[in-house]
């Protein structure tokens, strides 16, 4: 939008300038008139010497500190504010993550969650809808699986136990999985993520066979790997719930062994994500949700 012209500021009267004509001319007096004596000469103004120099000094000085403070100014206005002591603002723990644009549909098709789209289904490519990998990130390529596509038996590798592994392997092919896509990656800071779409033919199923029966409330149906003491993650805050999306959070409560793990489970439509996060030490609870929310978002 153009920006409306600023009013202009015209000269006329009271600016200053003389109203006298160029052309006019002084009266002498008139004849007979006996002119008016000449005024006295007033006495000269005598100064004081020693005021001049000190006027000078003090103008030198308020020079030289305005100098100063106008390159002081400067110099913090052309820093970073992380260079200013005092002014630092230190990383809430957010991870810088690329644009995110959620994918075109095909022609004609609706959205997951559209009146006509009775089934919930993401008629989008559900490899590009799994959340990339933050700025600075080394990506586990190994989770791309083959054209993007993972093969169950590598997902079902993230679970502990093995008669667990077979009961979960066998309700996917029961239920009808058609896909998995996967993404994975480990930050600087330590945390390791794996993102697993899961895509079923209808809402329904993901709501009855996973949302409802493999995540329960106080903690999950199956134990993820080195996640031994798993409890609802209460924190994770409720005001950052997608529409649509249905979230459950856990996370490990101490003592945890080497590493702490935080888990999430969506169901959005026909697709059930879990989302993983571990770290050496203590997994972050910010990092997690974060990509918790903007995997939730790319669902929606």
């Amino acid at each position: 939008m153009t920006e409306p012209e600023q009013p202009r500021v015209m000269d006329g009267p009271g600016t200053g300038l003389e109203d006298r004509p160029e052309n006019a001319v002084e009266l002498s007096p008139a004849a007979g008139e006996t002119p008016a004596p000449p005024r006295p000469a007033e006495p000269p103004v005598v100064r004081n010497r020693r005021i001049l120099p000190a006027v000078l000094r003090w103008t030198t000085a308020v020079a030289v500190f305005a100098a100063v403070g106008a390159a002081t100014a400067y110099a913090i206005t052309g820093m970073a504010r992380t260079d200013v002591p005092g002014l630092a603002t230190e990383s809430d723990g957010r991870w810088t993550y690329p644009r995110l644009v959620k994918p075109p549909l095909p022609s004609g098709s609706p959205g997951p969650f559209a009146v006509g789209n009775v089934v919930g289904a993401h008629y989008a490519d559900l490899r590009a809808l799994v959340l990339p990998a933050p700025e600075g990130a080394r990506e586990d390529k190994a989770l791309r699986g083959s054209d993007g596509w993972l093969a169950a038996k590598d997902y079902l590798a993230e679970y502990q136990v093995k008669e667990e592994r077979d009961e979960l392997g066998q309700k996917l092919v029961d239920n009808g999985l058609r896909h998995i896509a996967a993404r994975g990656w480990t930050t600087p800071d330590g945390i390791r993520t794996r993102i697993y779409l899961l895509q079923f033919d209808t809402a329904n199923v993901v709501e009855t066979a996973f949302a409802s029966d493999a995540v329960a409330f106080a903690t999950p149906n199956y134990q993820v790997r080195g996640a031994a003491e798993v409890i609802y993650d209460e924190d994770f805050p409720e005001t950052a719930a997608v529409s649509h999306v249905v979230r459950t959070a856990y996370v490990e409560e101490k003592p945890y062994g080497p590493e702490q793990v935080r888990q999430a489970y969506l169901a959005a439509g026909d697709v059930f994500a879990v989302i993983l996060q571990s770290r050496a030490g203590t997994a972050e609870a910010v990092p997690f949700q974060q990509t918790v929310i903007l995997q939730s978002q790319l669902l929606g």
